[in-house]
């Protein structure tokens, strides 16, 4: 499967199903992560920060990073839910170390749970993905790393800034269909109300 197939066919199954996704692509999440924060999001970066130093993050080469936008997989705009659709290497011991970091009182679109129990079943595999990559913030091989960063920054920024949790999709077998089928009802729910109708600090479901 060719990279971006399983995202098309998550947005086209939702497009037939009458829930129209754009690609996500916000001001107020930039390449310079919680460096770049506007003032209503700074509450967010005292454990962007914790999670950052976890990861061996660059402070220096991060802080020098454009201020453009971070793109992500999808915002659904009537509603203001963003969704992320996650394929195996998403699931990586560098995941599990920011999960394990997530405050207590952060609003969740996903199983905490449930995704650091796919990190633990793919991390064998899926740290070898790229492993060799750099990235800009976090040097050599840094690649797995920056991955895990930026999934934090949209989880708990997201809330921060009015909006509805991120809403994730767990996609191992890159299967965009089976993804959006497997949480359908709980899509639909979620981009039927407003997003001050569905921000609920402590919703873990």
């Amino acid at each position: 499967m060719a990279r971006g197939d399983c995202e098309s066919a998550f947005r086209l199954a939702a497009e037939r199903d009458g829930v129209d996704l754009v690609r996500a692509k916000v001001p107020w999440l930039k390449q310079r992560g919680h460096l770049g924060l506007p003032e209503e999001a700074l509450s967010a970066v005292p454990a962007m920060q914790a999670i950052f130093e976890a990861l061996d993050g660059i402070e220096a080469d991060m802080a020098a990073k454009k201020l453009t936008a971070l793109p992500g997989d999808f915002v659904h705009l009537k509603s203001g839910v963003f969704l992320e659709v996650d394929e195996s290497q998403h699931f990586t011991s560098f995941r599990l170390a920011t999960l394990d970091l997530y405050p207590a009182t952060i609003p969740l679109g996903f199983d905490l749970l449930e995704y650091k129990r796919l990190c633990r079943e793919w991390a064998p595999r899926s740290d070898r993905y790229r492993r060799d990559k750099a990235a800009i913030g976090f040097g050599p091989s840094g690649r797995q790393r920056q991955r895990a960063y930026n999934d934090a920054l949209r989880d708990l920024v997201t809330p921060v800034m009015g909006h509805p949790p991120v809403i994730r999709l767990a996609a191992t077998n890159r299967d965009g269909v089976a993804a959006y089928a497997s949480a359908r009802v709980r899509i639909r729910t979620a981009t039927a109300g407003s997003p001050r109708d569905q921000l609920q600090p402590g919703n873990r479901p």
